[in-house]
């Protein structure tokens, strides 16, 4: 039973510190994009897609390639907007701490 535990908190879950900064920095964006004033097209896509990375991270240990896809989502709806681009980057250091992606 305990060795159960810690393969569990080795492969990430409640205990895994990349999983709360990760939610923490995503909860960040949101909070920005939120108070920003003015039109942005693509305000509701980068919304969804913040929201269904926390989801993603809430939920267990998410795949690196489900959680760089969601980072260029993210960055192609906000990512013109200077105001946000430090809040952005925290996303993806937190996003490169689950790893890279396998070269092909």
């Amino acid at each position: 039973m305990e060795q159960v535990k810690r393969e569990s908190r080795s492969a990430g879950g409640a205990d895994d510190p990349r999983e709360r900064e990760l939610r923490a920095a995503v909860a960040r964006l949101r909070r920005q994009l939120a108070a920003l004033p003015g039109e942005l097209s693509d305000r509701s896509a980068a919304d969804e897609e913040l929201a269904a990375l926390d989801a993603m991270v809430s939920h267990g240990r998410p795949e690196v390639a489900r959680l760089r896809r969601s980072l260029l989502l993210i960055a192609g709806a906000v990512g013109s907007v200077s105001a946000l681009s430090p809040a952005l980057a925290e996303v993806r250091e937190r996003i490169d701490r689950f790893g890279r992606l396998p070269r092909r």
